[in-house]
């Protein structure tokens, strides 16, 4: 049984409903350690038939044998591995990849072979040296000679061993030096037992072959035996076999005509990392802004405190609403008032380790010789505050109080207001009597000192004795506004808050709790509408990279296509080529994403040192999911913006894609 046989091939071109025959009727046995020359004129189907061997031309009728295995045309998957394992390709025009060395040319095809990388690339260099080429491989092709580049074609048709070599009119664009050298390579691959299969026009070249099949008019009218078939040897077998291309592969081979046409690509990246640069930005900006508020307000409250007010309503709420309805009873304090009772009945939760009723007043004059502060906002000291919060002085004991140092200096001036500690000054505020009419509160209450500085809109502070006994010293309502609610430890705090909420008196819930998790909430909640925002703005210079990703990869399909089609010829699977571009595509968004992070760093921390100065806080905080967040989005976007081209890239045909310019 021949190795290869054709039974009965028929093919037709159609224009329209016009049908144009191509092949009529072929039937052919070739053996291997043959050197066949099929010879004819052009437009004599020779090439047709060749494709058809080969295994590029699926629509056709009639059956292909090869080694006594029926070759099924309708199943791709049986022709990739048939051109992969069983094909070798070389034409007239050489077509050799141009950003590729003559050595990367040949790895093209051992890439899909089971050799390991240094075995491949040892292979590739001893083909270029046998065909004569040792001196050159770091060449390019368009550093090689016409003679040379179809050197080169031979060594990678060569390269993945296998049993038949199609040559395509293998000397026609050569002189006729070089036209004898290829001749002669041609014929030692027939002696190693090779089925070489060589389409030319030229009865001369025809005749160094062992065979010459005539072709004309889509028939054979003439099969020449020019001498026999040189002897396959048996112990010829290599210890490597064709498997299908890995992903490494796809993207090591993406990566080289990344670097090839690296400035093109370099503008790209440019524009990408831009955008994903101001997101990376504004996001850190955001989680600086939020840790600085956090910080701030820490610096301020015991994280581990509970602010308990009363609630005006009955209904239950959470802590944003009950701030509504406080500013909605401001006009009517005695809605907000807690009782003795009330208060007992907070010291015998679960977790409770201190409970301390206290008075807040939204406003209130302090005076000193003859000057006078307006401001807003008096509270009595409880566990509440932060152990730091007084930074000049001490905690306010009985007719005593601390200020802030704003309140300090318009009392006295901004050189002498340290001398305000010690002295004397008069407390004016609002509150009621118990008809619910307002009153004026007048007390005398020494200094003792200041808060913290930087927070100059924190309250005056005195403590719960000494206000309670000013109200009653001037009638008005003893019964507290607020009570901090002293938690035991931090994890315990949300679960305690939200049992005081759920407490009722006569069906109605009594308190509205507020803790600094929930201060924290809303405020980074607004915060981080503002950085979604900014995020989104930027965004949309991702939009317009993905646009530019996008055209870039169809220009990549256009200017790529017949590498394409070799690339299929070598037996590269559709899968291999989507690969090869959405490889590309996503290497653009690993690099854009690479220097977006360096863009990021270094302007923030230009930013950081610039505003250290001021608020001494770093205003941008890049976290660790900031970086992975940005790195998906650049992955996704240039993912998604290589699927169209790569999916047009993956169903070129083959034989189109060859004979394209």
């Amino acid at each position: 049984m021949a190795f290869l046989e054709l039974h009965d091939i028929h093919k037709a071109y159609y224009l329209g409903k016009e049908k144009f025959p191509v092949l009529k009727g072929i039937d052919l046995q070739l053996e291997r350690g043959e050197f066949v020359s099929i010879l004819g004129e052009s437009g004599g189907g020779k090439s047709t038939l060749m494709n058809i061997i080969g295994g590029l031309d699926r629509k056709f009728t009639g059956q292909v044998t090869v080694d006594g295995k029926l070759l099924d045309h309708t199943k791709e998957k049986q022709l990739d591995n048939y051109r992969r394992r069983t094909i070798g390709y070389i034409y007239q025009s050489y077509n050799l990849i141009s950003h590729l060395n003559i050595v990367e040319n040949v790895l093209v095809s051992l890439d899909m072979t089971t050799l390991n990388g240094g075995q491949r690339k040892e292979r590739a260099i001893a083909l270029l040296k046998k065909v004569g080429l040792g001196q050159h491989l770091k060449k390019r092709p368009s550093q090689l000679s016409g003679g040379q580049k179809q050197r080169v074609a031979i060594a990678r048709a060569l390269a993945s061993d296998p049993e038949i070599i199609i040559a395509d009119e293998p000397t026609g664009a050569l002189d006729s030096k070089n036209t004898a050298e290829v001749l002669k390579l041609l014929e030692q691959i027939a002696e190693e037992g090779k089925l070489v299969i060589a389409v030319t026009h030229s009865q001369e070249v025809a005749n160094h072959g062992t065979r010459i099949v005539h072709l004309t008019d889509g028939k054979i009218d003439g099969d020449t035996r020019l001498k026999p078939a040189y002897e396959v040897p048996t112990d010829a077998q290599n210890d490597f076999q064709a498997k299908a291309l890995s992903a490494g592969a796809s993207y090591k081979n993406a990566f080289k005509h990344l670097t090839f046409n690296f400035w093109r690509n370099s503008l790209i990246m440019l524009g990408t990392a831009i955008g994903l640069f101001a997101v990376l930005l504004f996001s850190g900006l955001g989680n600086g802004v939020n840790a600085f508020i956090q910080d701030q307000i820490n610096s301020m409250v015991n994280p581990n405190s509970i602010t308990v007010m009363k609630n005006p309503t009955g209904k239950k709420m959470g802590s944003a609403e009950l701030q509504q309805s406080m500013q909605q009873f401001a006009s009517d304090p005695s809605k907000l008032l807690i009782t003795d009772d009330q208060v007992d009945r907070l010291r015998d939760l679960k977790h409770v380790d201190k409970v301390e009723p206290g008075y807040q007043l939204s406003t209130y004059t302090l005076s000193y010789n003859k000057k006078n502060s307006n401001s807003s906002g008096i509270q009595t000291w409880t566990k509440a505050f932060a152990d730091d919060t007084v930074e000049t002085g001490r905690v306010p004991g009985d007719n005593e109080i601390v200020i802030n140092k704003n309140e300090a200096i318009a009392l006295t001036s901004a050189k002498s207001y340290k001398k305000l500690q010690g002295k004397t000054i008069d407390l004016t505020l609002q509150w009621i009597n118990e008809k619910n009419q307002p009153i004026q509160i007048k007390g005398k209450l020494k200094v003792v000192g200041f808060v913290k500085s930087g927070q100059a809109s924190m309250p005056a502070i005195t403590n719960y004795h000494t206000m309670r006994e000013l109200i009653e010293k001037n009638n008005g309502v003893t019964k507290a506004n607020f009570v901090s609610v002293n938690v035991s430890d931090p994890t315990y705090v949300k679960g305690v808050a939200k049992t005081i909420q759920g407490l009722k008196d006569n069906g109605k819930y009594t308190y509205g709790a507020i803790t600094v998790g929930d201060i924290l909430d809303t405020v980074n909640q607004y915060v981080q509408i503002a950085s979604i925002v900014l995020s989104a703005i930027a965004g949309i210079s991702l939009v317009v990279s993905a646009l530019m990703i996008i055209v870039t990869m169809y220009m990549s399909v256009s200017e790529r296509t017949k590498e394409i089609g070799i690339l299929r010829a070598l037996g590269q699977r559709k899968k291999d080529i989507r690969r090869l571009f959405t490889a590309e595509s996503i290497l653009i968004g690993l690099f854009s994403a690479a220097l977006a992070l360096i863009f990021a760093y270094g302007f923030s921390a230009l930013l950081n040192h610039l505003l250290y100065n001021i608020v001494k806080f770093n205003m941008v905080q890049i976290t660790a999911a900031n970086i992975i967040s940005t790195v998906i989005i650049a992955l996704v976007i240039s993912f998604i913006a290589a699927l169209l081209p790569a999916r047009r890239a993956s169903r070129l045909n083959p034989i189109d894609a060859l004979s394209a310019d």
